[in-house]
């Protein structure tokens, strides 16, 4: 069984850190990209920040740039999101998740961890 347990949120006051971890387990980094996402209460769920598995490219969305690193450690077969100067907007249920190139798409998600950023 596949799951991707994310870990490493909490609460935290505007322009602190936390970095979020995602340690799959029945399921290898090998060959997979993989994403971090989140969801505020009352919104969409909404991409964060990408990367590749090949030469370790990355994405992110414009209102996390220079303040978010994703990072992956495929010998511990582990993502990263290191969040730095948090703003009370970034409150949210953070998700890692797992990208099929076969499905071109997320397949796998984590259960999410709560990251509260108070003013």
């Amino acid at each position: 069984q596949v799951q991707l347990p994310e870990s490493g949120g909490g609460l935290v006051q505007a322009g602190g850190s936390l970095r979020l971890s995602c340690a799959p387990s029945g399921h290898t980094l090998f060959n997979y990209a993989m994403g971090w996402f989140r969801q505020a209460p009352g919104k969409e769920r909404e991409f964060v920040a990408a990367i590749s598995w090949s030469d370790n490219t990355t994405d992110y969305t414009d209102s996390v740039k220079g303040r978010f690193t994703i990072s992956r450690d495929n010998a511990m077969n582990t993502v990263y999101l290191q969040m730095n100067s948090l703003k009370p907007e970034d409150t949210a249920v953070y998700y890692c998740a797992s990208y099929s190139k076969g499905l071109e798409n997320y397949d796998y998600w984590g259960q999410g961890t709560q990251v509260t950023v108070s003013s």
